[in-house]
C-alpha cells in the first residue's frame, strides 16, 4: 500500500492544501497529514482546533488521516508507516527548496518525496497570504475548504 505524509503547519489549511490532497488520493491509497509544530511561524489555531478542522474537510474518507507532530518530517513519515513524503511547488523558488529537501530525505532517510505542483489558478494562495488579508479584514473564506458534514 502507498501511502504519503503530507507536512505543514497548515496556519490555515487552504483550497491548495486541499486540491494536493484530493490529487495525492488519486496516486495513494492514504494520506496523512501531518501539522508541524513550527514555532517560526505564527500560529492563528491552537494545533488540536487545527486538526479538527482539517478532519471536518475530510469527514466519511478514512484514506484520509490528520495528525500532530514535532520532530523532523522524515521521521514522523516512517513513524506513520508512510513510503513518501508528499509536497507541492508553486514557484521554481519553492522547487529548487524542495528538490534539495527531497535529496537530503532521500539520502539521510532513504524516503522518497512526490510532487506535486499547484494548480495555476491556486498557485498564488499561501497561508500566509491568507493571514495577511486576515488582518486588514479581507474576506477569505473563499480560500478555505468547506466542512462535509
Amino acid at each position: 500500500m502507498k501511502s504519503a505524509f503530507f507536512a505543514g503547519s497548515f496556519n490555515p489549511f487552504t483550497i491548495g492544501h486541499e486540491s494536493i490532497v484530493n490529487r495525492a488520493l488519486t496516486l495513494f491509497d492514504r494520506v496523512v497529514i501531518g501539522i508541524g509544530f513550527n514555532a517560526e511561524k505564527g500560529l492563528t489555531h491552537d494545533l488540536e482546533e487545527r486538526a479538527e478542522l482539517i478532519r471536518s474537510y475530510f469527514a466519511g474518507r478514512p484514506e484520509v488521516e490528520v495528525k500532530i507532530y514535532a520532530g523532523l518530517t522524515a521521521k514522523e513519515a516512517r513513524r506513520s508507516n508512510c513510503t513518501h513524503l508528499l509536497r507541492s511547488v508553486r514557484s521554481a523558488a519553492d522547487f529548487e527548496y524542495e528538490k534539495n529537501l527531497a535529496d537530503a530525505n532521500r539520502n539521510i532517510f532513504g524516503i522518497d518525496t512526490f510532487i506535486l505542483y499547484a494548480e495555476p489558478e491556486l498557485s498564488f494562495i499561501s497561508s500566509s497570504l491568507i493571514r495577511e488579508l486576515n488582518r486588514y479584514g479581507v474576506d477569505t473564506s473563499k480560500f478555505i475548504p468547506k466542512k462535509n458534514l
